[in-house]
């Protein structure tokens, strides 16, 4: 018997299919101008401010920082470089640790009553009282007030002869206060104008935070039998911790830089025969448009500077850390909601 092969025969391998040409596509000018469009506008929205910032912001800042190291000569509009001498000549002066006390005692008599009563007239603003948006209103109207009409008004109302601060205290039977001769005194009278520029600005800063508070916070404690004030002091101040903060930075940068009221408070506005409220910034105006000397006063710009930044870095070095608590308190807020509700 014959074995027959059972194999199936070989086949040669099928060639392969080509494949199809892929067929360019072409982009029209307008879809390519829609593309730039999408990717570039955002840039483009928000040049406007980064050109004004370089032109009226980062410009001056470098100019007198070159300004600094330099003798400059106004009428030929040219300078002698002199190094740190301008800086040296600045912190030697009697007059410039002077103007650094009284500035800080200006700020912290200034900030801290203004936290404070903030903070209350945002928690009064904040409750059931009729008539909210009138008086929400007015506790702005004296930030939108010029700030020399302020001066002028506080000046003469703290006059040391005929002020009307005075004349109540004498009609009492008090004795006058000299607010142009005693250090405290011109202290407390131009942080008296301070405080009432911009009080209200800060109250409607915290107001609005107060209002993020969610109200099921207050509703589970008033279940729980805390009182106005404990829902106040638990709830309402640890949730304001962030906006605190920045209202105090903020506070901090425009205290350290007062010129309108300590230049408002008299009629020669150099700070006092004694220097008695003469702050940097008023310092520095009087060497640059006093005595013409631009040099030290862009030295003593550059000193102010430097002062808000380290305060500055503070302030954010705090601020960092109160925010982290804050992240961490939220997250166990719902787990206490859970166990109210049970």
């Amino acid at each position: 018997m014959t074995a027959t092969d059972t194999r199936r025969p070989r086949t040669s391998p099928a060639s392969p299919e080509p494949r199809p040409e892929k067929t360019k596509r072409v982009i029209s000018f307008s879809h390519k101008l829609s593309r730039w469009d999408l990717k570039l506008s955002p840039y483009l929205y928000i040049s406007p401010f980064f050109i004004l910032f370089a032109i009226v912001g980062l410009f001056p800042i470098a100019f007198t920082a070159v300004i600094s190291f330099q003798q400059w000569d106004l009428v030929r509009n040219s300078g002698t470089f002199v190094g740190f001498d301008q800086y040296i000549w600045i912190l030697s002066q009697p007059q410039f640790w002077t103007a650094l006390r009284n500035t800080f005692s200006i700020f912290l008599l200034s900030s801290v009553p203004q936290m404070f009563l903030a903070i209350f007239i945002a928690a009064m603003l904040d409750r059931n009282i009729r008539a909210k948006t009138f008086w929400r209103m007015s506790v702005l109207l004296p930030f939108v007030m010029a700030p020399v009409a302020v001066a002028l008004i506080f000046s003469n109302m703290f006059g040391d002869n005929h002020g009307l601060v005075n004349n109540i205290l004498t009609s009492i039977g008090l004795n006058p206060i000299p607010w142009h001769k005693d250090p405290f005194w011109s202290h407390i009278a131009i942080a008296t104008m301070v405080n009432f520029r911009w009080t209200g600005y800060n109250a409607l800063i915290l107001l609005a935070a107060m209002q993020a508070v969610p109200r099921e916070y207050y509703e589970a404690a008033t279940v729980d039998g805390a009182n106005a004030f404990r829902q106040f002091w638990s709830i309402t101040l640890p949730s304001l911790k962030p906006t605190l903060i920045f209202v105090i930075i903020t506070s901090t940068i425009g205290g350290l830089q007062i010129f309108d009221e300590p230049r408002m408070f008299d009629n020669t506005g150099k700070g006092g025969a004694a220097q008695q409220w003469l702050t940097i910034t008023l310092y520095l105006y009087n060497i640059g448009w006093g005595e013409f000397n631009f040099g030290r006063a862009a030295a003593l710009a550059w000193i102010l500077f430097l002062i808000i930044i380290v305060i500055g870095l503070i302030n954010l070095f705090i601020t960092r850390r109160l925010v982290r608590d804050e992240g961490g308190r939220g997250e166990i807020a719902p787990r206490r909601r859970k166990g109210l509700q049970r």
